[in-house]
């Protein structure tokens, strides 16, 4: 029965892994509560689609509006803030955001055919493509909507370059002297990654609440990026301001526009991916947000025709964004529950703990792959009674499979007879009793071990820490697979030696079939990251080690307790 157990432990061990490599599905998002999106609605709020089957907006009367001076610039121009952390680049046309590049991250590793990698843009490459850049205003009236941001925006200020503690602002305005008149101003500071968003629009004489678009998607990852399962994690996220919780979307469940949802009661809204977030901070009693895709026929390189989507984040009335790397001590210290945007999973608290461990002997020894050793050799410390009481407990029961197997033969008709079978069970309880053997001693140390487990696997997951991170020789990168497959190799060989050391009450069978387990985790383990098998790696060989040390330890209390019974 205890060998089942730890088999069904490892079997259900293993279907987690699956999971997280086959579906890697967030939080189902929640869908919007009716009274709080009836409590926000207001007749200026048409910027934002309804739900289908909604009532649709009223048009502009552009008659109604009453004679102002055009403002706007007579040529497009491109204004630069340049700080410490990243290099963004603005467009008068439109007053968008054209490249938001990251100086301390990397668009991908240096090698022989890239010795000079570029800064990461958060902003997409296709966004030029489809001529929408973020922070474009989205309109019912898609002509108007076209025409404004396309529109050249006289502005106030030109390149900023700021240092730490220093701030500045860029002031976009435009008119048509008749239907429109917009107002957008950013406000940045050289110390993070944050700036003020504050944008008055008024149409037809009648104030509406902004609404803006991020996207398409965030980034421009590199079909070898999106190779990688993890990197390829990518969608929406937001944070509720009533219960504090953060609920997914990831772009395969994303629809289309006319049948995207809106969210209200938010304290914020982002499009997000594994490493990185565009998060837009929200008044939760009068924004709304609704993420959706839009779908475009495009040639492909074998003439064939294909369906692309490309999605977006519709923001209205945003007062802050972040746009940078999801570093929890960042996050942390910006607050807004800003650290929620990294997806520690299930047992996130535990995920969260690790990190700040890590990250602290990180600074100690400089060196991540060191670092994951370290703390793995600490949680084999912290677990080492548990882990020699399953042991024990293990190898008594080892001891006693033959009177065991003796007890289930002379109660053969047991399944079927509910006598036999009670009969038995008091015999075995006897037998347990007599030698001291808590049925159940082999099972729960390694259930409580498997939360650790679970969260250091998150922790190695999603931590920007571990992007672009080298170990040794040629491990460049912790956050993809090892390119040459000696660490999952490796993993699978220390695996089959420990499980091989492991005292064990299974039948023949079942310790062959307990014998594939390491060459199932090998298959598996090829194209998990190189942190993660790094970690199941040290874990195996400092348990081969501590399995030497117990089988040690129990034989010398043999030996005592044989020399006992002889006196």
């Amino acid at each position: 029965m205890e060998k089942r157990l730890i088999l069904a432990i490892f079997l259900s061990f293993l279907i987690l892994f699956l999971y997280q490599l086959l579906f890697i599905k967030p939080n189902k998002p929640a869908q919007p509560i009716p009274q709080q999106t009836a409590a926000v609605e207001k007749e200026t709020t048409g910027q934002v689609p309804e739900k289908p089957g909604g009532t649709p907006p009223a048009p502009v009367d552009r008659q109604t509006a009453a004679p102002a001076e055009v403002v706007a610039a007579e040529q497009e121009e491109t204004i630069t803030v340049d700080t410490p952390l990243y290099e963004a680049t603005w467009s008068n046309r439109g007053a968008v955001l054209k490249s938001w590049k990251l100086k301390k991250h990397l668009k991908k590793l240096p090698g022989r055919q890239d010795p000079r990698p570029e800064p990461l843009d958060l902003v997409p490459e296709s966004a030029a493509q489809l001529g929408v850049y973020p922070l474009a205003l989205k309109l019912d009236d898609q002509e108007l909507a076209d025409r404004v941001n396309g529109a050249l925006y006289k502005f106030d200020g030109g390149n900023l370059k700021l240092g730490p503690g220093e701030t500045a602002s860029l002031i976009f305005e435009y008119s048509d002297g008749n239907t429109v008149k917009i107002r957008k101003q950013f406000s940045f500071n050289g110390l993070d990654y944050t700036f003020g968003i504050k944008i008055s629009l008024e149409v037809a004489g009648k104030e509406l609440d902004p609404v803006i678009l991020w996207g398409p998607g965030i980034g421009s990852p590199s079909p070898e990026e999106l190779k990688q399962k993890f990197s390829a994690s990518r969608g929406a996220a937001f944070l509720t301001n009533r219960d504090r919780k953060v609920f997914r979307l990831q772009e395969k469940k994303i629809t289309l526009e006319n049948e995207a949802v809106r969210y209200s009661g938010l304290d914020w809204a982002a499009y997000e991916e594994n490493y990185f977030a565009a998060i837009f901070l929200m008044d939760p009693l009068s924004s709304q947000a609704m993420v959706f895709k839009k779908e475009k026929s495009e040639e492909q390189p074998d003439g064939k025709i294909a369906v692309i989507p490309y999605f977006y984040l519709a923001v209205s009335h945003p007062r802050e964004a972040f746009l940078g790397p999801k570093d929890y001590d960042r996050l942390k210290a910006y607050g807004h529950q800003a650290k929620k945007i990294i997806n520690f999973g299930f047992f996130g608290g535990i995920a969260e703990l690790l990190l700040v461990a890590t990250k602290y002997f990180h600074n100690q020894v400089g060196n991540w792959g060191l670092a994951i050793i370290i703390m793995t050799l600490i949680i084999k410390i912290i677990f080492f009674p548990l882990t020699y009481s399953s042991t024990k407990s293990m190898a008594r029961m080892a001891e006693i499979q033959p009177k065991i197997k003796a007890l289930r033969a002379k109660y053969k008709r047991a399944k079927q007879d509910m006598e036999q079978r009670r009969q038995m069970n008091e015999e075995l309880m006897r037998l347990y009793k007599e030698h001291g053997i808590n049925p159940a001693g082999g099972c729960l140390p390694l259930l409580i071990q498997i939360p650790v487990f679970w969260g250091f696997f998150r922790m190695l997951v999603v931590a920007v820490e571990f992007r672009h991170s080298p170990f040794v020789f040629w491990i460049k990168d912790l956050s993809v697979r090892d390119p040459y497959y000696v660490t999952p190799i490796l993993m699978g060989v220390t695996q089959f030696i420990s499980q091989k050391m492991t005292p064990s009450t299974a039948d023949p069978a079942q310790q062959k079939m307990m014998l594939l387990m390491p060459f199932i985790f090998t298959i598996f383990f090829m194209n998990f990251q190189a942190g993660l098998v790094l970690y199941w790696l040290t874990n195996n060989v400092l348990q081969i080690a501590q399995q030497a040390i117990m089988n040690r330890m129990m034989a010398r209390k043999r030996e005592s307790d044989g020399k006992r019974r002889k006196k």
